[in-house]
């Protein structure tokens, strides 16, 4: 066993005794299993323990996964909620230095330094992404402007008088914010490098796009709420997956209807173990993220496994006629077609019980009947190679699909 590999069982052992002791959910799950902490003698044995899921984290609402005492806890964040009531993560000041920690580190791998200028454009509040940011941002040194989410024309004169040269965003509103930054000519007015994008699976075809409109690099970031918030992982400038700190998060795959472990490269589900947190620790928490781990060195030079690409979520996963398809997908057919923007939505209808599929697109300039035809045909073609089954299509006039300040909506599910 290597060092790292001895550091990481200690860690592991650690968590799994902490949680042990708090005589909540992880003791009855693990005496159901038979499995006590002086079992795990190895990677092997941990995971033989049972998963954490997003419903053990709503069954325990609000507080039923405090690990410490609660005159500890000194933050509250929450998820959004969408699918029921939120899930509450509390944190201990050593969760909040690390945290600031992490994200400082995933920052400089991005190519953050102390001397840009930094724009958040994130909503501040119960949600964890703004205040990640704006913790490793400080911590480093650059110049923060906690611009917020929304309010497009107000984002534009602040990277314009701020001379911001770093942005984060939703990918989807990043784009937005390339296309009215190139219907403004306001390009050569601007001082942006750098835009690190995360918070919805995206595809590399939407980095590039946005790269050339902008003429900056796109980097991928990765975090969840119940984990830590962003800085969970970053890409480099190599752009060949996102490392992680070892020192804190375990990374496991798996298939997702089997549950069974894979080897590293092989595509499926990620699970995260949070190592050294005090407030809120997760053993083995699937993320429902479909993915796979790297094992080649980076050309960075950075040390340790990477994550891949994230391609989307179980939960995401649409089966139209026997095929199971992905937003992800329909992203990379869509930006293969000249002539459309990336704005897009899958609305799915029920017919005689079977689900149907059709894509909303966008054209990137207004069409005649007959332009909107012949590009309606080259988009089904697209479509029709990247899935293999024939999907409905549907192209609105440019600037017409909802643009998201948050996370983009991708699936919608008609009556």
């Amino acid at each position: 066993m290597s060092q790292v590999d001895k550091s990481t069982l200690i860690g592991l052992q650690k968590i799994v005794r902490q949680v042990w002791n708090t005589h909540g959910l992880y003791r009855r799950k693990m005496e159901q299993c038979g499995i006590f902490p002086e079992d795990i003698h190895s990677i092997d044995d941990f995971k033989k323990l049972p998963f954490t899921t997003k419903q053990d984290l709503r069954d325990s609402y609000p507080l039923g996964l405090l690990a410490c005492s609660q005159n500890q806890v000194v933050r509250l964040h929450a998820s959004s909620g969408t699918t029921g009531k939120p899930t509450f993560v509390p944190y201990t000041q050593r969760d909040i230095n690390d945290w600031k920690e992490c994200m400082a580190e995933c920052l400089k791998t991005a190519g953050v330094t102390s001397d840009d200028v930094f724009q958040i454009i994130l909503g501040y509040g119960l949600f964890t992404g703004a205040l990640g940011f704006h913790y490793g941002a400080e911590k480093i040194g650059a110049m923060v402007i906690p611009s917020g989410g929304g309010f497009t024309d107000r984002q534009l004169f602040l990277m314009e008088d701020a001379q911001t040269t770093v942005f984060t965003s939703t990918p989807s509103y990043a784009l937005y914010l390339a296309e009215k930054i190139v219907k403004h000519n306001l390009r050569s007015r601007l001082n942006l490098r750098l835009a690190i994008l995360g918070g919805e699976a995206w595809t590399e075809d939407m980095g590039h796009q946005i790269e050339e409109m902008l003429g900056i690099t796109v980097i991928n970031s990765y975090g969840l709420s119940e984990i830590m918030g962003p800085g969970v992982a970053m890409e480099c400038n190599a752009k060949n997956g996102m490392h992680f700190n070892h020192n804190h998060f375990f990374m496991e795959t798996i298939d997702a209807e089997s549950t069974q472990p894979l080897a590293d490269g092989e595509f499926g589900e990620l699970v995260i173990t949070t190592i050294n947190k005090e407030a809120f620790p997760l053993i083995r928490y699937r993320t429902r993220d479909l993915t796979s781990l790297i094992t080649e060195p980076c050309s960075c030079g950075r040390q340790g496994k990477r994550i891949a690409r994230v391609a989307g979520r179980n939960d995401d996963m649409l089966i139209i006629r026997g095929v199971n398809v992905f937003p992800s997908q329909v992203e990379a057919a869509l930006a293969s077609v000249k002539g459309l923007s990336l704005h897009y939505h899958l609305e799915v209808r029920h017919h005689k019980d079977m689900p149907e599929l059709t894509v909303v697109c966008e054209s990137a300039k207004l069409l005649s009947e007959s332009g909107r035809e012949q590009l309606k045909a080259k988009t089904s073609h697209h479509l029709k190679e990247k899935l293999g089954i024939r999907i409905n299509v549907q192209i609105a006039d440019p600037e017409t699909l909802v643009r998201n300040e948050g996370k983009a909506c991708r699936v919608m599910h008609v009556a």
